[in-house]
């Protein structure tokens, strides 16, 4: 059996109770390098057969993975964050389907939500923005014409964009481009959660300045939005005394 485990956004106390659980049964565990923090393997049992996928191919993962089944063994995947979210999985999994191997899929804490918790930031805040745009530059990897960050900046939405943070410049003129204005807040966040965190709050105009004046050109969450700076918003209906629901009455009191 294999399963493919969210190591969450770096702090070794982030990966779910399930993600730690399948850690300690695992008798193979093949983790993504550098972006999974190294404190996580010490879930591992002893006698766990560990490898570093950022030295491997496709090929010799999924090999590792067929050896480790025709011995009878389960397998732990780890991948950084939240697999489902840039984490290349779905490529492994038809490999797995085609050799007849069985799997499942646990859940992590992607990056944007451990950078936002390190903000103290609500992406959705009424009357801001109540969409969260999760994003990329292209690189070595397209993004389709339609999912350009100019298209997406004309929505002026909350965004979270990944894999980017050595095209700052660029993204940040194609933001503007898009319909942003250079004022809007940002903000850059290195290594969210991890011990060495640094998290910068800015403008998109400031972005590039911030990311050359703290050294940071990779692994890097660049958020952009109104909603980063939590000002002007409009309380939520929820709470609000004139509001009903499945629980509370209204109260019939002016909302404000």
């Amino acid at each position: 059996m294999v399963y493919f485990v969210g190591a969450g956004t770096g702090a070794v106390d982030l990966i779910t109770v399930r993600g730690m659980r399948l850690l300690e049964q695992a008798d193979v565990i093949i983790y993504a390098g550098s972006l999974v923090n190294p404190e996580l393997l010490a879930y591992a049992k002893k006698n766990c057969e560990i490898h570093n996928s950022a030295k491997l191919t496709l090929e010799e993962v999924i090999q590792i993975i067929s050896g480790a089944e025709i011995e009878g063994k389960t397998t732990v995947r780890l991948h950084t964050g939240e697999p489902s979210i840039y984490g290349a999985v779905r490529e492994q999994m038809d490999e797995l389907d085609a050799l007849g191997i069985s799997y499942e899929s646990c859940p992590g804490v992607s990056a944007c939500f451990g950078a936002a918790a390190s903000l103290n930031l609500e992406y959705t805040l009424p009357g801001i923005s109540q969409s969260l745009i999760i994003t990329r530059m292209e690189g070595r990897t397209e993004v389709p014409e339609k999912e350009r960050i100019e298209s997406l900046a004309a929505h002026q939405a909350s965004m979270a964009i990944y894999l980017s943070a050595g095209m700052i410049q660029e993204l940040s003129r194609r933001l503007i481009s898009g319909g942003y204005e250079g004022s809007t807040p940002a903000a850059l966040i290195y290594k969210a959660t991890w011990a060495e965190e640094e998290a910068y709050v800015c403008t998109i105009e400031t972005l590039y300045d911030t990311s050359v004046k703290h050294g940071i050109t990779k692994t890097a969450l660049i958020l952009v939005g109104d909603a980063i700076a939590h000002q002007h918003y409009r309380k939520s209906r929820l709470y609000a005394p004139d509001f009903s629901t499945g629980y509370r009455e209204a109260k019939q009191k002016e909302w404000n």
